[in-house]
């Protein structure tokens, strides 16, 4: 990889969290002495191997401002939210096509993820050196899994080769505007950028991660997320 290439992280933050039942928006909701929201900020602005990070963030947020400490940080820009995840990653690529380059590996994260290891996101940006597509973090589904069909079992899916899709997942930002864009074309919705970089026919690679790097998407999550960050603080990486 060429050493003038740079990594940046990009963090769509649009989103309401209606799932989560709260009064705020859940990565604005305080864990362990901070918004969720920085924690997973934290993890890009404070690693010397990120150039910088885009937040995108609804377009009436009341809350970016006022309680998250990089408000005002100079390597993090702000970018609108869209009516979807998919079209909130797209304008936060507009956004950051101001300070990057096509071949540049744009990390997208999940705001309401905030116990990013910093060991998983180097393993992350080592898989980058040699990768023509890009990657994901992500961990084998240990779970039996089963088919419904109207509430009753139809099969049972062999687990083997399923793993569970984390983030961040890094594409070149040309790459990844371009399999958004052709994605709206078929008026598919895709609901992680991997998903958006398959449907091109490219097979981005799997690089396993600690299973701690969880999604609060319940009220249950967050205290499960701050058990996480104590105990990271214990054990680090």
């Amino acid at each position: 990889m060429s050493p003038h290439v740079r990594h940046w992280g990009l963090i769509p933050a649009a989103g309401v969290g209606r799932r989560f039942g709260a009064t705020v928006p859940k990565q604005y909701l305080a864990l362990a002495g901070r918004p969720v929201i920085d924690h997973a900020v934290a993890a890009f602005v404070e690693h010397p191997g990120v150039a910088g990070c885009v937040v995108v963030l609804g377009r009436e947020d009341g809350w970016w401002a006022d309680v998250s400490a990089y408000a005002g940080h100079p390597d993090v820009l702000r970018a609108p939210g869209g009516a979807e995840r998919c079209h909130s990653v797209r304008n936060g690529l507009d956004a950051l096509a101001q300070r990057a380059a096509d071949d540049d590996w744009v990390l997208v994260h999940d705001a309401a993820r905030p116990c990013l290891r910093r060991g998983d996101l180097d393993r992350l940006l080592e898989a980058l050196h040699d990768e023509p597509v890009g990657a994901l973090l992500a961990v084998p589904i240990a779970d039996t899994v089963k088919r419904a069909v109207d509430g009753q079992v139809s099969e049972t899916i062999p687990r083997s080769a399923l793993w569970r899709a984390y983030t961040p997942q890094a594409f070149r930002l040309g790459l990844l505007r371009r399999a958004l864009d052709h994605a709206e074309s078929q008026d598919l919705v895709v609901t992680d950028d991997a998903s958006a970089v398959e449907l091109l026919g490219m097979r981005p690679a799997l690089v396993e991660c600690s299973a701690d790097n969880i999604k609060i998407t319940r009220p249950e999550d967050l205290p499960l997320a701050a058990f996480f960050l104590e105990q990271q603080q214990e054990t680090p990486c």
